[in-house]
């Protein structure tokens, strides 16, 4: 079977479907589980009534996720084991893939069955970090090789970081709009079928607008990422590296590279490494938390010099043969990754070596990072018909259950501006943030700010549905991984 210029066998053609269908399944369950919050203040505020509501942050969803860049996107892909990610269209890589989506799903359609506003980031994250656990101990690693745990302590903070800015943010804002703004209207449980006045409801439809808009911005790209794995492990002539990158950048790419070469090679005091070596040694940097050494610095020079040597005369990546162009992803993914990791730890300190840094930004990143524009509409479809379809559950919970008196404008138009505000933040970061527990925080924050009351049961769920979310997707993870790989290697040999 013939798909974007590849030959593959009709089962992988098979397998290839089954993947992006899961991938997509998982947004379309995002779409009804995490979008439903962005619509919960304007429906209880009678702002829009439901359905040009819901199809209104539909849109506005779907417009974040084709006006992304792909940021968020890579950062939850870096948290996959580095040996699955390289090797993603291996028998062990489909069964990462399918694991990760099917314990996510699970758990996110378990949770909107209950109405619990929990966190599709939190869900996939666990899920991913289960997956990495399990691979480790079934490859021999040590335990705790198998996540990426420099990258996961920054999407931790993130999803710790941005539920509490949710909270003291939304809580201080209504109290300024309190002191400043001294109309009682804004402050008053809307009368039942009452629509606000006009200010006011354009308020609330703006900031709904813009929590839809960042919602597919962030949320959006991490099907993204998952679609990228799936594609580029089963057709990588096609999707390995950005075919289309121009004839100047390639011979940037050639130059910079041949420098950072001798950049790298000045710091390994003498190593020389063969590309296995090299590669094995990058491959163990990324997956553990060990310090750089002059091998690692030998490692990079030797994978820079390669990616050099490759592209030399090259004005189309077309022109590479399809084992080429997935050396050439694979070098500059172990590459970009080193990179970016000696940068945080600080070893990359003087001019020179900042120089390494932006290479890495400039010259790797958009022949690997991409994500084609059929990706991205096929993400905002699955995410924008997940929310037209099972908003209702998480908006009742939203809009009734978390205060004990009804949700005013004031309180739903802060809650609100502070979501749009921090998950927009958090994208510009490139890191994934939690709106379900931004704004369902940001709620609680303007019910206490206002000594309105809080339903302290609901709140016990939503946080015992946050605690458990993590540790259950990693199970769930772990477990179905083991499985999975168990089939694939042991019944369709």
């Amino acid at each position: 079977m013939d798909l974007f210029g590849q030959q593959i066998p009709a089962a992988t053609a098979g397998f290839l479907i089954l993947a992006l269908l899961l991938a997509l399944s998982f947004e379309f369950v995002n779409g009804f589980h995490d979008t439903a919050n962005a619509v919960a203040t304007v429906i209880y505020t009678h702002s829009l009534k439901p359905v040009p509501a819901v199809v209104w942050s539909g849109c506005w969803n779907l417009i974040g996720v084709l006006t992304s860049t792909g940021t968020v996107a890579y950062s939850i892909v870096s948290l996959l084991p580095v040996e699955l990610v390289l090797n993603v269209g291996s028998s062990a890589g489909f069964a990462m893939v399918f694991s990760l989506l099917i314990s996510a799903i699970l758990w996110n359609v378990g949770t909107w069955y209950l109405g619990l506003p929990a966190s599709s980031s939190h869900t996939l994250i666990g899920s991913i970090m289960g997956v990495g656990l399990a691979n480790a101990l079934i490859t021999g690693h040590s335990f705790g090789e198998g996540v990426n745990w420099s990258q996961a302590q920054n999407v931790f903070l993130a999803l710790l970081v941005s539920p509490i800015l949710g909270f003291g943010g939304s809580a201080l804002l209504l109290l300024l709009v309190k002191a400043l703004v001294k109309r009682p209207d804004l402050y008053e449980s809307p009368e039942a079928g009452q629509t606000p006045p006009p200010w006011i409801r354009g308020l609330l439809i703006l900031t709904c607008t813009g929590v839809s808009f960042s919602h597919g911005s962030n949320d959006g790209q991490k099907g993204m990422g998952l679609l990228m794995l799936i594609v580029i492990g089963i057709l990588p002539a096609a999707f390995a590296v950005k075919l289309d990158t121009s004839a100047a950048d390639i011979a940037k790419i050639v130059s910079h590279s041949q420098k950072i070469s001798v950049l790298m090679q000045a710091h390994a005091h003498g190593i020389t490494l063969t590309d296995d070596q090299a590669k094995d040694d990058l491959s163990d940097f990324l997956q553990t938390t060990g310090k750089a050494s002059p091998q690692t610095f030998a490692a990079v020079a030797v994978k820079t010099n390669d990616i050099a040597t490759l592209l030399t005369g090259i004005t189309s990546f077309s022109t590479l043969t399809t084992a080429q162009r997935s050396t050439l992803r694979t070098d500059a993914f172990l590459v970009g990754e080193s990179i970016s990791k000696l940068d945080k730890k600080k070893v990359l300190t003087g001019k020179d070596d900042k120089a390494a840094t932006k290479y890495e930004k400039k010259n790797l990143e958009p022949i690997t990072k991409y994500i084609p524009v059929w990706v991205k509409f096929a993400v905002a479809f699955a995410l924008g018909l997940g929310t037209m379809i099972g908003w209702k559950r998480i908006v009742v919970t939203v809009g009734e259950k978390i205060g004990k008196s009804h949700l005013t404008y004031a309180q739903g138009a802060c809650a609100e501006l502070v979501t749009m505000l921090t998950i927009g933040g958090a994208t510009q970061y490139g890191l994934p943030a939690n709106t379900t527990h931004v704004l369902s925080s940001g709620i609680a924050g303007t019910m206490a700010a206002n000594h309105s009351g809080l339903q302290m049961d609901t709140l016990r769920n939503i946080v015992l549905a946050w605690v458990l979310t993590l540790p259950v997707c990693i199970l769930l993870g772990a477990t179905i991984f083991s499985g999975s790989l168990y089939l694939v290697l042991h019944l369709f040999k």
